[in-house]
């Protein structure tokens, strides 16, 4: 038995037992997949998978133990690996982030930019998606890291480590019935009256903005929502609404907007960088949250994630705080 036939293995699971397709992602030949794949039955001395005729169906009761300890198995030796690069101090390698639009476009761009120069050598991949997608891919392995926000709720995922707290912006064209000289902010009753566009995550009834609206006896009327903080700009742009969005979303170049905070109902939103519990992260990751999270020593936070130490975190910083530093 080889770590190889192990990876394949649980390769074809993750594949729906598609070989080709399993092949093509651990870049081998699918009659070569195939034959370790024999080479591994014969030597355990029962099936892993169910097959019709040619195909695999299904996996065996058997097999399912195999994985579930085929996944453990590589999973350790992937740690090795990564514990090993760390005591070389090695310079090289690769960096995959799970994140939302708003995080990558906006926050995140000072932050890799200071972990390239410091590791050259390191490729960043970003992985756009929603806050549950963004998990699920860290779950599966498939990210070293999700950079995350919640409205206040510790992520159920991994370690969350709290980078920043932030607040929503009301935004509208300039000339709207809202830019009135001396006008105060819009208040929630102002905001129900409104066709709002907001990120995607606002329509859920758990969401903190339904929640405001709710406690305060209100309907939002949500006109238009979507991922990307730039597609709600441009859509308020349009007249077609209200936008109500993340405050780093909102900048000095946006002369054609006028931005309010969001009442003080609506809560105030964490940032989080959320990291697999149980598996080893090159110094590179973790120098990535030390840049985005300062106020939390870089020895306490390996120590956490050894388990050596349980996570104590510190007040997080304002965005408006912390942005002097990651520009700086």
């Amino acid at each position: 038995m080889t770590l190889t036939q192990l990876r394949y293995l649980v390769a074809i699971a993750d594949a729906e037992f598609n070989i080709t397709v399993a092949a093509a992602r651990v870049h081998a030949t699918q009659p070569g997949l195939s034959k370790q794949l024999k080479q591994l039955e014969d030597e355990l001395g029962f099936l892993l998978f169910v097959r019709k005729g040619r195909s695999l169906e299904s996996v065996t009761p058997a097999g399912e133990e195999v994985i579930q300890r085929a996944r453990l198995v590589l999973a350790e030796a992937n740690n090795i690996r990564t514990y090993a690069a760390n005591q070389r101090r090695e310079s090289q390698g690769q960096l995959v982030l799970a994140t939302t639009h708003t995080q990558s476009r906006f926050v995140l761009p000072h932050a890799v930019a200071q972990i390239k120069r410091a590791y050259p050598q390191v490729s960043v991949h970003l992985q756009q998606a929603a806050e549950s997608d963004a998990l699920d891919l860290l779950g599966r392995g498939d990210a070293d890291m999700a950079v995350i926000s919640t409205s206040g709720d510790v992520p159920p995922a991994g370690l969350a480590v709290p980078l920043y707290r932030w607040r929503r912006l009301v935004v509208v064209p300039r000339g709207h019935a809202l830019d009135r000289k001396g006008a105060p902010a819009p208040d929630l009753a102002t905001l129900a009256a409104q066709p709002l566009i907001s990120y995607e995550s606002s329509t859920r009834p758990g969401s903190s903005l339904q929640r405001a609206f709710a406690e305060a006896g209100l309907e939002p009327d949500i006109a238009l929502t979507a991922l990307d903080a730039d597609l709600i700009k441009t859509y308020v742009r349009t007249g077609m609404g209200v936008g109500l969005l993340a405050e780093m979303a909102v900048s000095i170049g946006d002369t054609d907007l006028r931005a309010w905070p969001a009442p003080r109902e609506i809560s105030e939103c964490i940032a989080w960088a959320v990291l697999p519990r149980e598996r080893v992260l090159r110094d590179y990751a973790l120098d990535l949250v030390n840049v985005l999270a300062p106020q939390i020593d870089k020895r306490d936070l390996r120590q956490v994630m050894d388990g050596n130490r349980e996570p104590d975190w510190p007040l997080p910083p304002t965005w408006e705080s912390l942005t002097q530093t990651i520009t700086s």
